[in-house]
This record gives structure tokens, C-alpha cells and sequence, in this order.
């Protein structure tokens, strides 16, 4: 095979009759039997706008050693039509190194600039002027090796904010919010409520994986990201010389109960103010989030209509009405 294209085509731009010269992630890959007993290798390909099943007919022992799931894949074949749905036959099939693939094409990505969140991020760490939780914010963000992660992350695995990038968006508009409700409530602990904000979710790039699809960590599934936030604010905060233990006390406490309630997974529910502001900061960016995709993804499925189908995690029907052109971006 010649040298990669630099121009990309999706699974959502295939047509019936088309030339594809493509990389791909396997999903699925099986051997199955024509009628006749000749063996060929079944397989589902996929990128961030979709999947589409492949066929190969010829050399099937050697080309199932290429395509082993999870793996990246270039193919080139024709797409065509089978029981009315698109699949690729495949003339010719080859394993491509992870470092010269654009995560971007595999997994959905956030619609917001990453240098103009790295920016706004720098900015909210200007604002803490508490020394001490000022140094806790910079032993986070100024470690190269836990800014490559969380600039990167998600925020989940599905849900809100599930896209690259994914968690810096959800941490600054928690962060955002939680400034508002400082502004407004003065009694309120400013800089305490920020860093909570700033913080409350560094478990998260240990919890995610996301180097083909967002997943949890063996430590993400046992642990979860809220004990794991705790873990490494309250290790980080102990190199900060004289950092005051009531201090790393409630923060602690603000990252346990950020979700609010038991059965949405906090060791503990928020008893101090602060705690308080931060879980509804943060179930309102959530679910907000939750809602904005669901109504994006339900007028690419059906742009007429008014109502969305029925969301199990928001547990309703919820009203699209008619939104004036470009309503809903950023």
C-alpha cells in the first residue's frame, strides 16, 4: 500500500459503489462460513461519526492476524450493499502504528478550542490568592505529566461531557458557576470554592482510559474517581509546606460529596457550604451538558421533530420546540 492520505473520510461519508482507502478501528472481528464452507473473516469497523461492517474473502488466515480488535487498521475496498445495510469489501487490509493516528477521528472531540480552555484554566488559577491553595492548584496544573492527562480526558465514559477534552470543559464551566455563586453569596469562601471546583474531578484521568474508546481503569472500576480525587489533593497538599489541616479537611470533604448524594456515589453528602455550591454547580453543568447533546443528537435523527425520544439517565421526554438557526453551538 502507498503512504496515508492526509485528508479523511468517515463512516457517515460512505456510499454505495465507493472506493475506500481508509483508517479505521477494529470493533469486532469474527471468522464465519459461506453456505459453501469457505471461511471469511467478519468485521466492524468504526471512527467518531459511526460503524460499518467489512468482509474479507480472500486470505482470511493472514489478514485476521492484522485485524485484531481494538487495533487501527488501514483498508481499502468497496463499499456495497447487503440486506440494505453499507458494508466494505475488502481488497486489502494492513495494521497502522498508533502514533500516526489522530485519536480526534476515533473518539469524539469537545467543539471547544483546547488553547482558548488552556487559557481560560490559567487565568482561574490567577484569580486563587489563598497561598497555600493557590500552590495545591499549581502542583496539579503545572506537572506536565498530569496536564498532558487532563487536558486530554473526558469527563465520562458516556453521558456528559464523554468527548476529548471532555473534562477541562466540564472543570471550567463547574468553575465558572461556582465564581457566579461566590460573587452572589459572600459568606462564601471564594478561593476554597474554586479550588474545589478546579479540583473535583483530577480523579477522573486515573478512573477513564481513552486511547481507542473512553473506558474505566481497573482502579476506576474498583475505586472511583471521587476516593481517587481525594487520595491525590490529600497527597499533593502535603508537600505544600504548612498547607492547614482544617483546610485540607473540607476540600477533602468537597471532593467526597461532590455528587451530592449517596446513591449518586459520594462517600458522604455536602455539609458545608462550600460542598454544597460545588455539587449543584456540578450537577447543573452535567446535566445541561447531558441535555444540549441529547438534543443535537436527536435533530440529526429526526430534525422534525419537537419532542425528543424518552432519556433514561434525565428519565424524561424533553421538549426541542423550535430553535431559531444555530441555536445550541457555542
Amino acid at each position: 500500500m502507498p503512504g496515508l492520505k492526509k485528508t479523511r473520510t468517515y463512516v457517515a461519508d460512505l456510499r454505495e459503489n465507493q472506493c475506500v482507502d481508509e483508517v479505521f478501528l477494529v470493533l469486532s472481528r469474527s471468522v464465519r462460513h459461506t453456505r459453501s464452507g469457505n471461511p471469511f473473516l467478519a468485521l466492524e469497523l468504526g471512527d467518531r461519526t459511526g460503524r460499518i461492517q467489512a468482509r474479507v474473502w480472500d486470505n482470511v488466515d493472514a489478514v485476521k492476524v492484522s485485524a485484531a480488535v481494538d487495533r487501527f487498521v488501514r483498508v481499502q475496498g468497496q463499499v456495497g450493499m447487503f440486506n440494505d445495510t453499507l458494508q466494505i469489501n475488502v481488497g486489502a487490509l494492513e495494521t497502522v502504528a498508533d502514533e500516526s493516528v489522530d485519536l480526534a477521528d476515533f473518539l469524539p472531540a469537545s467543539r471547544r478550542d483546547p488553547e482558548a480552555m488552556e487559557t481560560e484554566l490559567r487565568a482561574l488559577l490567577e484569580r486563587v490568592a489563598t497561598p497555600h491553595l493557590r500552590a495545591l492548584n499549581e502542583s496539579f496544573f503545572e506537572d506536565p505529566e498530569f496536564w498532558s492527562l487532563f487536558r486530554k480526558a473526558p469527563a465520562a465514559k458516556m453521558i456528559h461531557h464523554a468527548t476529548l477534552g471532555g473534562l477541562l470543559e466540564h472543570t471550567l464551566s463547574v468553575a465558572g458557576l461556582c465564581l457566579d455563586i461566590a460573587a452572589r453569596y459572600a459568606h462564601l469562601d471564594a478561593d476554597l470554592l474554586l479550588t474545589g471546583a478546579l479540583l473535583h474531578d483530577v480523579g477522573k484521568t486515573r478512573e477513564l482510559f481513552w486511547n481507542r474508546r473512553f473506558d474505566y481503569t481497573d482502579e476506576g472500576r474498583l475505586i472511583g474517581h471521587i476516593v481517587l480525587g481525594a487520595e491525590m489533593v490529600t497527597e499533593r497538599a502535603r508537600r505544600v509546606e504548612g498547607f492547614p489541616a482544617e483546610t485540607l479537611l473540607v476540600l477533602r470533604h468537597m471532593i467526597l460529596s461532590h455528587h451530592g448524594q449517596y446513591e449518586w456515589g459520594s462517600p458522604k453528602r455536602p455539609q458545608t457550604m462550600e460542598a454544597l455550591a460545588l455539587h449543584y454547580a456540578d450537577d447543573l453543568d452535567g446535566k445541561l451538558n447531558t441535555f444540549r447533546e441529547f438534543l443535537r443528537s436527536e435533530d440529526e435523527r429526526d430534525p422534525e421533530s419537537r419532542w425528543t425520544s424518552y432519556h433514561r439517565t434525565l428519565d424524561r421526554h424533553l421538549f426541542k420546540g423550535t430553535r431559531p438557526a444555530g441555536e445550541g453551538g457555542e
